[in-house]
């Protein structure tokens, strides 16, 4: 199936599943971020992943299968406030998670980093230390709590007064008029996010990723104590790993974010078919500089050495501890691993890698 026929294909899916919700302003960006280059694409695009890597790496297929995160990429991690309220780091978007080769999350992520040029590292690097992370993970699964230990990533993750005041100007209610009435369901979910008592509670729509751009998005903003706090809410739908390969369509964002090796972030809830999380500028997610990048974002993710090395090591180990998370699959893995030949991940990226570039070039080349 060509790039055009399979997101057209998608996009018909994405408006039956969202019975006349989808928001076509967003759809239309997704479509201009995915020309920007191959990590935008690859981004924006996990159903056609989806679809297509057990043809180009069909040895993946036979790997064990986990509660996977599927659209796992350098810019699925962020960091938030468990419930003792400590600093911890790791995959914080769970919206494709489904049972599938371990393997395949592994080949996203590094692929991910050579499509994102890391540090200008090639594939062969990028590899290695994926690889070194995960085994890690796997010999000891545990959540990266911060208070007191990795010190070098909480570094990464402190808030500067700066971005703490664009966060807060960019949910201004007064910068954020919206004509647009809330759904019935987004209300309700952020009434129930939200702190008895509330005062000045406003919503309005909001546009943001890029792999969920189309579904609706809401923001809850109130006054509480004196301050003012946000929520967040978004359609949830079944993974793109289901609808291409089957299984079951139950959601199953939260047993991945709340496996026995995470400490979760307590404001993340999947109720009825939508994502409730706070925004918060102590929760933040790391995303690469881009002309469309959160403003929010942009100083943090100028700072020098954003993701390097050590930090595609704790990005795979992370990852290993969501698959052991909700299965005891560490026996399993580590004899897959074992069998399998040197290289294998070098060459899946690389088969995997030239398949972005291709179809982006295809779809830059065409009319939208």
């Amino acid at each position: 199936m060509k790039i055009r026929k399979s997101v057209r294909a998608y996009e018909r899916w994405l408006r039956a599943e969202l019975k006349g919700q989808l928001v076509e302003k967003d759809l239309s960006r997704k479509r201009k971020l995915m020309r920007q280059g191959p990590f935008p694409f690859l981004r924006a695009t996990y159903w056609r992943w989806a679809e297509t890597i057990l043809d180009i790496c069909p040895d993946l297929g036979s790997a064990p299968k986990v509660l996977a995160i599927g659209d796992i990429h350098i810019e699925n991690y962020g960091s938030w406030r468990d419930a003792e309220g400590r600093v911890v780091w790791g995959v914080n978007d769970f919206d494709e998670v489904a049972e599938m080769p371990y393997a395949l999350d592994l080949v996203r992520l590094a692929t991910s980093a050579v499509l994102a040029d890391v540090r200008g590292m090639g594939e062969g690097a990028v590899c290695r230390h994926v690889l070194a992370g995960y085994r890690k993970g796997i010999a000891k699964p545990r959540p990266f709590v911060l208070d007191r230990q990795h010190h070098w990533l909480r570094d990464k993750v402190v808030v500067p007064e700066a971005d703490r005041q664009r966060f807060w100007t960019k949910y201004d209610p007064a910068k954020n008029k919206s004509k647009q009435r809330i759904a019935r369901p987004y209300r309700k979910a952020l009434q129930a996010a939200l702190p008895s008592a509330c005062e000045q509670v406003t919503y309005w729509p909001r546009t943001a990723g890029m792999g969920s751009l189309g579904r609706p998005r809401w923001v809850g903003f109130a006054v509480w104590q004196g301050a003012p706090l946000v929520r967040e809410a978004k359609a949830a739908l079944c993974s793109a790993w289901v609808r291409h390969h089957g299984g079951s369509q139950r959601l199953r964002c939260a047993e991945a974010a709340c496996g026995r090796y995470r400490s979760p972030n307590p404001w993340y809830v999947v109720r009825h078919g939508i994502v409730v999380r706070r925004l918060s500028p102590n929760d933040r997610k790391i995303e690469l500089p881009s002309g469309m990048a959160d403003t929010v974002n942009q100083a943090f993710a100028e700072r020098p050495a954003f993701v390097n090395a050590k930090m595609l090591d704790a990005m795979a180990a992370d990852l290993a501890a969501i698959h052991l998370g909700t299965g005891n699959h560490g026996k399993a893995i580590d004899k897959d691993l074992a069998q399998r030949k040197a290289g294998w991940l070098r060459r899946a990226v690389a088969a995997a890698a030239d398949q972005v570039r291709q179809e982006q070039r295809e779809w830059k080349k065409m009319k939208n």
